[in-house]
């Protein structure tokens, strides 16, 4: 009986190890997005900050933006496009307004022609994502 024991356990021990192979690939991979986009985010660094200490500029600060309303940083004067767009940040919001702000919010104040590069884009919301709305890392 004890040698069915230990097959038993080996292979729970091995089903264990090959269903969590993927997630560790998926844990490397954002990181990897998220590295990516640190160095997108400096084309965007002249106009928005992002991290501890950051203040609206240009651009309004990117602390928390994941889940908040478009047009509602703190202390920021949107354009009334961007204050009435009607939509929350998310993976899919940030996508397409990153491809063409212009077409994603007409008469918003961003003066950026997009991002038509969707690993590009994907990396930089990883990056921003990273961040807690009073700018420590999550």
């Amino acid at each position: 009986m004890k040698k069915k024991a230990t097959y038993i356990v080996l292979a729970s021990a091995i089903v264990a190890g090959a269903a969590a192979a993927p997630l560790a690939g998926v844990g490397a991979a954002v990181a990897q997005d998220a590295a990516a986009g640190q160095a997108s985010f400096a084309k965007c660094q002249a106009c928005h900050a992002v991290g501890q200490g950051a203040k609206n500029k240009l651009g309004p600060e990117l602390n928390g933006l994941a889940g908040r309303k478009a047009g509602a940083a703190a202390g920021y004067q949107y354009s009334p496009a961007l204050k009435n767009a009607g939509f929350t940040w998310d993976q899919s919001s940030f996508a397409a307004f990153m491809q063409n702000p212009r077409t994603k919010v007409p008469g918003n104040k961003m003066v950026f022609a997009g991002m038509k590069d969707q690993a590009e884009i994907a990396g930089l919301w990883a990056y921003l994502t990273r961040f807690s709305a009073d700018g420590s890392s999550k």
